[in-house]
Parts: C-alpha cells; sequence; structure tokens
C-alpha cells in the first residue's frame, strides 16, 4: 500500500497571486513615472508591460509543470526587484542629458535571461546532477575569470576594472557566471571531502585547527580572489569569491577555526592590496575622506553626490520622475540604489532591502530542507553569495564600506548581472522543489509477492 508525506503543498495558487502583486508592482512604477514626468502612456508603456507579464507567467508555468513544490515565494520576489529596475532604469534615461539608451538593452536582456531560466528548470530535472561536473566548473570558472583579458574579446579598462568582453556589439561580464560555476564546484568538492576536512588537527584552546594539508583549498581561493584584484583591478569580485568559499566551507564543516583562518587571510590580503595596489588605496581614501575636496575628482563625488540624493529623498522620496539622479555619476548602474533612495525615500530603499532579505531567506531555507549534502551546500552558497553581493554595493553606496563596481541584483543595468542571477532563480527553485517534494513512503513488497512478479 502507497503512502505519501503531505506535509507541503504545491501553493502554485499562492505563488500567482503573490505573482500579480508583483507584476503590479512594477507596472504601477513604470505608471509613475510617465505620470510625474508628464508623458502620455504611449505604445512602449503597453508593450513593456505586456512582456513583463507573458515572462512573468511563463515562468510560473515552468515552475507549476517542472517544479510545482519549490517556494511560492522566490518567483514573485524575483519579478518586482526586476519591475522596479526596470523603472527606474526608463526614468534616468528619459531624464538623461545625453540621452541614454539603457532601457531597451535591459528589456532586451530581461527577456534572454528569463528564457534561460526557464530552459534550465525545465531541462535541469535534478540539481545533483551538477555534481559531476565539479571539476569542469572549476575550469570554467578560470576560463570565464581569464576571458577579459585575452586580447581581441577584452573590453579593456572600464571605469578602472578588466572585467568586461566585447561580444561584437554587446559587452559582457563572465565573472557574473563564474559565480554559479565556483559555487558548483565549492558544493562538488566539500560534499565529497566533508570527511576529510574533518580530520582532527592541532587544537589551540578552544579552536580546532584543521591539518596544514587540508589548508590548501583556503590558500588556493584566497590567491584567486588576490589575483583577481591584481590582473583586474576588481576589488568587489575577489571580496565576493574568497567571502562564498569561506561560508560555503563553515557550513560544511561547521567549525569557527575556518572562519578565523579566512578572515586572517583577508585581513593580510586586505592590508598589503592597500600598500601595494594605487586603486585599492585610493578606493580606501575616498572612503574615508569623501567629503575632503582633494578627494572629490578621485571619486569622491560619486559617493558624495549619491548621499546628497539619499538626503534629498527623505523619508517619503521625491516620487518617480521628480528628483534628480542624473547627476550622480553612472546613476543607472552602480548607483541605483542612490537613485532610488532619491525618489522612493527611506521607506521605498527598505522596501527594496527586505525584498532582498526575503530572497536570501528562502533560498537558505531550501538549503536547510535539502535532503543531500551537495544541494544544501549549493543552495547555501548560491544564497549567501546573493546577500553578500547586496551588502557589498549597498554598503559602498551609504558609505559604510568602500565602494565598489559590483551590480545590484535585478536591479541595475548591465545584461550579464541579470543573466546571472535569473539562473541563479532557477537553480534555487530547483533545489526547493526537492526539499519540498513529499517522499515516497511505497511499502516494500514481500518476498513472495517479487517471487510471483
Amino acid at each position: 500500500m502507497s503512502q505519501l508525506l503531505t506535509v507541503n503543498k504545491p501553493r502554485r495558487t499562492a505563488e500567482l497571486g503573490l505573482l500579480l502583486v508583483a507584476l503590479a508592482v512594477g507596472i504601477m512604477a513604470n505608471a509613475l513615472v510617465y505620470i510625474n514626468m508628464a508623458r502620455r502612456f504611449d505604445t512602449d508603456f503597453y508593450s513593456q508591460s505586456a512582456i513583463l507579464a507573458v515572462l512573468s507567467l511563463a515562468m510560473h508555468i515552468c515552475v507549476r509543470l517542472r517544479a510545482k513544490y519549490a517556494d511560492p515565494i522566490i518567483l514573485p520576489v524575483a519579478v518586482a526587484l526586476n519591475g522596479i529596475g526596470l523603472a527606474v532604469i526608463h526614468r534616468l534615461d528619459l531624464g538623461s542629458a545625453t540621452g541614454d539608451n539603457a532601457g531597451p538593452r535591459q528589456w532586451l536582456w530581461t527577456s534572454l535571461a528569463v528564457i534561460v531560466a526557464i530552459a534550465v528548470l525545465w531541462f535541469l530535472k535534478d540539481h545533483r546532477v551538477l555534481r559531476r561536473y565539479t571539476y569542469i566548473s572549476l575550469m570554467a570558472s578560470v576560463l570565464l575569470l581569464l576571458m577579459p583579458l585575452v586580447p581581441g574579446i577584452s573590453a579593456g579598462d572600464v571605469n578602472g576594472a578588466t572585467v568586461w568582453i566585447r561580444l561584437g556589439p554587446f559587452t559582457f561580464q563572465p565573472g557574473e557566471i563564474a559565480k554559479l560555476t565556483l559555487a558548483v564546484f565549492f558544493a562538488g568538492y566539500l560534499s565529497s571531502n566533508r570527511d576529510l576536512i574533518l580530520l582532527a588537527g592541532k587544537k589551540i584552546g578552544p579552536l580546532q585547527l584543521p591539518r596544514t594539508r587540508d589548508l590548501g583549498p583556503m590558500v588556493v581561493a584566497w590567491l584567486a580572489s588576490v589575483g583577481v584584484l591584481v590582473f583586474q583591478h576588481d576589488l568587489g569580485t575577489s571580496v565576493l569569491f574568497f567571502g562564498l568559499f569561506m561560508v560555503m566551507i563553515y557550513v560544511a564543516t561547521s567549525r569557527i577555526s575556518w572562519v578565523i583562518i579566512g578572515l586572517l587571510l583577508m585581513v593580510v590580503g586586505g592590508a598589503a592590496a592597500i600598500s601595494i595596489f594605487p586603486h585599492v588605496n585610493k578606493r580606501v581614501d575616498v572612503w574615508l575622506h569623501a567629503f575632503d575636496p582633494q578627494y572629490i575628482a578621485a571619486g569622491g563625488y560619486q559617493v558624495v553626490q549619491g548621499l546628497f540624493g539619499m538626503a534629498n529623498g527623505g523619508l517619503m522620496g521625491t516620487g518617480l520622475g521628480n528628483g534628480r539622479p542624473n547627476i550622480v555619476p553612472l546613476a543607472n548602474s552602480d548607483m541605483i540604489v542612490a537613485s532610488i533612495g532619491e525618489e522612493l525615500g527611506m521607506i521605498g530603499l527598505f522596501a527594496v532591502v527586505c525584498l532582498y532579505g526575503l530572497f536570501f531567506s528562502r533560498a537558505f531555507r531550501a538549503s536547510l530542507g535539502a535532503r543531500d549534502a551537495f544541494g544544501k551546500l549549493l543552495a547555501a552558497g548560491l544564497a549567501f553569495g546573493f546577500a553578500l553581493q547586496c551588502f557589498i554595493i549597498i554598503g559602498g553606496v551609504t558609505r559604510l564600506i568602500p565602494l565598489t563596481g559590483l551590480t545590484t541584483p535585478f536591479l541595475a543595468a548591465g545584461g550579464s548581472s541579470l543573466l546571472a542571477n535569473w539562473i541563479l532563480v532557477a537553480l534555487i527553485l530547483r533545489i526547493s522543489d526537492a526539499a519540498r517534494r513529499p517522499i515516497d513512503t511505497t511499502t516494500p513488497k514481500e518476498p513472495e509477492e517479487v517471487t510471483a512478479a
């Protein structure tokens, strides 16, 4: 007799209801832009609204067919953030004195990203298949990180960092995809070698230190992050990669000694980078002395203007289309958080941060519910990497930490970031579906029944 545990329900109807609310948020934000900037609702507005609705509902149908037990909150949160980002970028295009045209590109990349996410969710029936490609993921990560340094396809130095490649009329940042492949490698390696890593080493006080031979992966990750900093001048990606590995190895081993060793390596590497590399030293000086006139031309102008913009927004904001976010350099990419803070106010900015927090918590919930070590580590790594990236960019804009060139997930203009984050959504949905799916507790047949069969 077959019995299925029915602890979790599919809850796809709840997801559809939340998805309609998320679509309303994105579409109404775009409508406010038209109203406040005294523009008529043209065919672009209706076509963009229809495209966002079709893409979202197509993703929902794919989830309903291929991952019906997945978390019902993850997709609506992603759609709401993406819709807000599209509306803000469109508003910045309309107010740009240089005629910036980032909005249509963002719509193109959004469509491509959602289609790729649907394909990943449709064809990847079991996330454990990715474990077979542990070392292939490592090689892919290395190739992706080296591509911006290859002559012929490298886009060169862009805003002080060499992280872009040029593909015809488009530019692409391979490091965004490398975050996903590195997470797959770390999850596969740590789930296979956890027992080896946990072998007892020296004990100093309450800390159980790992053996020297087991420090290899930590040292390699540290050297790789330093290499990104040295050759690509990208402080944010360097911190993100090393932080990703440090969090995943802690989740795998539950040993605080790994975190302490990782923090020590980070402090040593950071101190060396500040003293050796001028671009890192300049970032730190601008962070410490942003309001000093001698640092305005060195990058302080961008930080200070962003702070003034958020202060101008106050609690309620000026309203979408009523502020002056365009006077902040890179307002639609690096500083889009400042643009949202000015026109939606502290309440609107807090709402965005709460959406990020909700996305992280549901992704981490999928990690806790996963029934295999690889799925637990992969979901935890993707969730913490997403949260760490949000912290790095929002902390930089608010001057909590030095400003880096990372993109704000789902909000900032950038096709590679959108593509990577929508693939991340598909992977989290797949792991969440496996975690929430009822376990088949079919009663095994008696020996006589098996023989007769």
